[in-house]
């Protein structure tokens, strides 16, 4: 099948090697086999268990202990209602091979991850994009949603905590979207690969899975648990809708590999102990990031409540891609450009990294901000 370009994936794959300063990146700072093992206080017999291991296919499904520490994630639901997959970006690759066919309708809100409108697209359905504005915080406009489905809508495609803006729905915005997608017996797929970093409150905020019979969670090792290089991620679903999948599964996973299966499940056992050191680390760079925006005074954002990023507007004369061009050429800053997420005008500002690296990053951009004020633009 045919299928546009991944604008931040390439943008991220040309460019983010060459970063001094590292704002493009979405994963909490990742951590090593070492500390991982630190958390769990047996390294020595973890490393046994895996210098014995046989590297053979493994459990097909993924590990019962992995599985249940993925379902533990939620209030509702057991291990029957998890698949592994490679990756949160496999998992939404399954449910969308799983469930959409030509001639469907899908609904995606924009910006979010390209893959949840590109994929259906490609896959031969008619894509509608529901807006996320700064003006609404870049929330979904629930009236809006509500004239788009029709009785052909087939799936909702939403993304909670968002990816760029770090805007979260709480459990009434979803329930009104539960509403609007049961009139229609639609689908909702909710990417929560950031749920687990609030902001305010309890860590994990409502999933999707846990408000309706139709909808499906996404999830991964990568952003929240910093094990990106796991390649782990998984789907939470009724149990009707992970057979289907799994039909899908076996055409293009079979299994995940056993020693990311049993490091995931390490890492998911002592999750609070990952989830306090990154939570404390992403609370203390938002608010250099929301210092900053206050001190400029041509840039706005909505500010994040969960998540890694913050999608920041800006009012300068030039194309984002070019201004994040010049960043990284003349400041060594790496950054995402709007127009890589169909937004121009925005930049996306990761601030996962160590503070000072956050500090000195953004010190940077402001400094390019006077030179563009000095050219005019």
């Amino acid at each position: 099948m045919k299928i546009k370009p991944f604008g931040v994936e390439e943008w991220m794959n040309e460019y983010e090697n060459d970063a001094v300063y590292n704002l493009g990146e979405t994963c909490v700072k990742s951590i090593t086999v070492k500390e991982l093992l630190d958390f769990q206080g047996r390294g020595k017999e973890a490393l046994e268990e895996i210098y014995e291991m046989q590297l053979t296919y493994g459990a097909i499904p993924g590990t019962d202990k992995l599985r249940k520490e993925v379902a533990d994630l939620y209030k509702t639901g057991g291990i029957s209602n998890v698949v592994i997959a490679h990756g949160g970006i496999g998992a939404n690759h399954l449910v969308f091979s799983a469930l959409v066919e030509p001639g469907d309708e899908v609904i995606s809100v924009m910006p979010t991850y390209q893959q949840h409108y590109s994929i259906p697209e490609a896959l031969g359905a008619a894509v509608k994009i529901l807006p996320l504005t700064l003006e609404n915080d870049f929330l979904p406009d629930i009236g809006e949603l509500k004239k788009m489905v029709s009785k052909n809508t087939k799936l909702i495609a939403i993304n909670n905590p968002n990816n760029p803006s770090g805007s979260l729905m709480d459990k009434k915005c979803l329930e009104e979207i539960v509403a609007i997608a049961r009139e229609s017996d639609a689908y909702i797929l909710s990417d929560e690969v950031y749920r687990g970093l609030s902001h305010e409150g309890e860590a994990f905020g409502p999933s999707i899975f846990d408000l309706y019979d139709k909808g499906i969670s996404t999830g991964s090792m990568s952003k929240v648990f910093s094990l990106a290089g796991l390649r782990i991620g998984w789907i939470m679903a009724s149990e009707e809708t992970v057979e289907e999948i799994n039909i899908h599964r076996d055409y293009n996973t079979i299994s995940c590999g056993k020693i990311d299966d049993f490091l995931a499940g390490i890492a998911l056992e002592h999750k609070d102990k990952i989830l306090n050191r990154n939570r404390n680390l992403i609370l203390e760079n938002a608010k250099i990031v929301d210092a900053w925006v206050k001190r400029e005074p041509r840039i706005s954002y909505t500010k994040p409540k969960a998540g890694t990023t913050a999608f920041i507007k800006y009012e300068y004369q030039i194309r984002s891609k070019d201004l994040a061009l010049r960043l990284l050429r003349d400041t060594g800053v790496f950054v995402v450009p709007g127009e890589a997420l169909e937004q121009e005008g925005y930049l996306r500002i990761g601030y996962a990294n160590d503070p000072e690296a956050v500090r000195e990053g953004l010190k940077k951009i402001s400094e390019y901000f006077r030179i563009l004020e000095e050219e005019g633009k």
